[in-house]
């Protein structure tokens, strides 16, 4: 129970706000840049920089391009670099191979990152949406997602990133089953330190829209993701994705999206006390930055008053497309 507190005028709330001092002072939730895993988007080729339209400030980065950005990031202080391809439409295909292709993009780019910066955790993307003809996060059949014949080569596609170099695998496909099978499949390896940070609560959000674009998705895709991907109105369902999948090995979960999802991350922190992380999505980025380009709102006291809210709301970090800007203010 609460301890009650003096009445007024013995208790004035307002001496703890009268100073920048004070509101220091008692300040409850913090940033660093440590709180930070930066999603980025790689291309084919060199030396490009190619600016995606509907997310401003973003751009799709070949892998020698990718490897500077890691760099910044590692000197910024940002611990994590997440990476999702752009695949040529001409690899896109039904059986999906290229996911585990160990020449393809992903793969490609941690390899590199890995070499120039060792220090900088990689996470990666397992779903066989960059690679599957048909958009989706899993095999499609007679018009139907599949889930165990995915999940076996989501395990495939794990094992190659996993051999890549990859520090986090990040499985955001959301079949039944996967990260127990990837688990086992990452200890039969001898992968014993790969972490896995599950995308347990991912819902059929209309924020991902800017992110279908940057990874050439949006085209492709036929119908929607909600067989799979949960429904918004579910808190209650939240909770047994995420019971399950630290069950079956996940060292960290993910709540996706982000700041119309804070109630979903607090309920699993406070009901897990598990690492927890969220995606402060495409269409989270896009919206700020697009208000703030019109001269709608502040954008730099926006950004961040967004990525405190996810740390006050229970979140150990935040996946955001903010974090070099976010991070450059935090170091002054």
């Amino acid at each position: 129970m609460r301890p009650s507190q003096a009445p007024f005028p013995a208790t004035r709330l307002r001496r703890l706000r009268a100073t920048p001092a004070l509101r220091a002072l008692v300040q409850e939730t913090t940033l660093s840049p440590a709180d930070f895993i930066w999603p980025v988007f790689v291309r084919d080729g060199e030396g490009q920089v190619e600016p995606i339209a509907s997310m401003p400030g973003v751009n799709r980065l070949s892998v020698d391009k990718v490897v500077e950005a890691a760099r910044d990031a590692h000197g910024l202080g940002i611990p994590a670099i997440c990476l999702f391809p752009y695949t040529d439409p001409a690899l896109k295909t039904a059986d999906c191979a290229e996911a585990w292709n160990p020449e393809n993009l992903s793969n490609r780019a941690t390899r590199a990152i890995k070499d120039a910066v060792p220090d900088i955790a990689i996470m990666t993307d397992v779903a066989l949406d960059p690679y599957n003809i048909d958009g989706h996060d899993g095999f499609v059949e007679d018009g139907a997602v599949v889930n165990d014949r995915t999940v076996e080569a989501l395990v495939r596609q794990t094992l190659s990133q996993a051999r890549a170099g990859a520090d986090i695998i990040g499985p955001s496909d959301m079949m039944d089953g996967r990260i127990g099978a990837m688990r086992a499949g990452l200890e039969g390896e001898g992968f014993h330190d790969v972490t896995i940070l599950s995308y347990a609560a991912k819902y059929a959000s209309a924020f991902y829209g800017p992110f279908r674009d940057a990874v050439g998705a949006s085209g492709a895709l036929k119908g929607d993701k909600k067989t799979y991907q949960m429904n918004p109105g579910n808190s209650d369902e939240a909770m047994r994705l995420i019971e399950r999948d630290l069950s079956e090995g996940a060292d960290m979960i993910m709540v996706k999206p982000g700041m119309p999802y804070l109630d979903i991350c607090r309920r699993a922190r406070d009901m897990f006390g598990a690492p927890t992380f969220a995606y402060q999505v495409s269409g989270e980025y896009a919206m700020i930055t697009g208000a703030a380009e019109r001269g709608w709102i502040d954008g730099e006291k926006t950004m961040m008053e967004s990525l405190q809210g996810f740390k006050r709301a229970g979140c150990d970090g935040v996946l955001t497309y903010f974090a070099p800007a976010a991070a450059r203010l935090l170091n002054g």
